[in-house]
């Protein structure tokens, strides 16, 4: 049996962040920048609630590329940062070295989120599948390339070796896999409401209209309605 039939678990998976750095931000066209952070920073919260181990590089941080956003750090405030020099992160001994160490406690299956799609990416996982037996999952929405076209024909060639491309609520949802697990249920949610656009609204809506729960947010009164004479 195939190891891909295998979905994502809590105790098979690591994640490496490649280059969620503002200088190649800028340069990115496929995604609306903003949704990009915010799918950077979901994906983040959900591997700290299953205790994935999490690799954040970065390439000429002090010269081009600029420091690593902010709200990505603050999920992972203990995380060292692996500089490299090379567009290829495969080619940096220390990346190579952290995710070897999660591979050998079972931890196959590398989920990656990058900047940009068509290089840093691409480079990093048909090199690291060439080299070993792990598993490249390719968060396409927590990743972004310098068009649409660039970032479109990388996901397809990526796929063509072997790359399994996904979205960063799939990967979410499939280590949650049951709401019965009640030991993340609440903080799933609360990533869900933060950063699922729609879908988060729809369960604050279930929450406060349906369920009569509180609402989350504490305000003032609510004064009127007070038509004008």
């Amino acid at each position: 049996m195939s190891s891909k039939l295998e979905v994502l678990t809590p105790v098979n998976s690591q994640l490496i962040f490649i280059d969620q750095q503002p200088q190649m931000a800028f340069g990115v066209q496929s995604i609306d920048r903003q949704v990009l952070k915010n799918n950077v920073v979901g994906l983040a919260k959900a591997a700290k609630v299953f205790n994935i181990p999490t690799t954040i590089t970065t390439v000429e941080t002090g010269s081009f590329s600029g420091h690593t956003y902010p709200e990505l750090l603050a999920v992972f405030p203990e995380n060292d940062i692996l500089e490299r020099t090379s567009m290829n992160s495969w080619d940096d001994q220390n990346v190579r070295d952290a995710l070897a160490k999660n591979a050998a406690n079972g931890r196959k299956k590398v989920i990656v989120s990058g900047l940009w799609t068509e290089v840093c990416n691409t480079t990093f996982a048909l090199s690291c599948m060439h080299d070993t037996d792990y598993e490249i999952y390719m968060v396409a929405d927590a990743s972004g390339g310098t068009s649409a076209d660039a970032h479109k024909y990388a996901m397809d060639r990526m796929v063509q070796a072997g790359v399994v491309p996904v979205t960063w609520q799939q990967v979410l949802l499939e280590w949650q896999r049951d709401w019965a697990h009640r030991e993340t249920y609440d903080a799933v949610t609360a990533i869900v409401k933060e950063h699922s656009g729609a879908y988060g609204m729809g369960i604050d809506y279930a929450y406060t209209m349906v369920h009569k729960a509180a609402e989350r947010a504490a305000h003032g009164k609510t004064i009127g309605p007070n038509p004008a004479k």
